[in-house]
């Protein structure tokens, strides 16, 4: 089983660094270090208010939220980490539409920083369907980091595998 398979596509380099890291059995010191702060966001109402925060801050004219929860069966299920979704229903003559955010359960024990890159993530996914320039561009005014963190994150998952086997 690939060790890294949650870092294919990054140089040749950096890989080599964290097999080192890895082999030196330092990985999770050096996340744990650089990611100290707690998630203190533990249930769906929490996360309902946190994400509802980050959307009026960055992206006020944008829908409304329907819905905001941790879902334990995403990772499993739908190999993503976290999922937007609109929902649009008929009501009478009318169309009603909802979006519904799904972050995976695996980040109410992650660090902070970590909950707040996947959910920036998926607000970015209310303007921009497709990971291009401008979902990035989007993604980086709402978190200046957030290219790091998603190295980083990638980076836990794989220390998260390796602890699990």
């Amino acid at each position: 089983m690939d060790t890294l398979k949650y870092l294919s596509g990054y140089p040749e380099h950096l890989l080599a660094r964290v097999r080192q890291l890895i082999d030196e059995d330092r990985l999770g010191t050096m996340l744990a270090n650089r990611y100290d702060q707690p998630n203190t966001v533990r249930n769906d109402a929490q996360l309902y208010d946190y994400v509802q925060a980050l959307k009026d801050r960055h992206l006020r004219k944008s829908v409304p939220l329907g819905k905001v929860v941790y879902d334990s069966k995403l990772q499993v299920m739908k190999h993503a980490l976290g999922t937007h979704t609109a929902i649009s229903r008929v009501h009478g003559g009318r169309l009603k539409a909802s979006r519904e955010i799904r972050i995976a359960t695996v980040f109410r024990d992650a660090p902070a920083d970590f909950l707040k890159m996947i959910v920036v993530h998926e607000l970015a996914h209310m303007r921009e369907a497709e990971h291009n320039k401008a979902f990035y561009q989007l993604c980086t005014h709402m978190e200046a980091d957030y290219h790091q963190l998603e190295f980083d994150l990638r980076l836990y998952l794989t220390h998260l595998d390796l602890t699990r086997r």
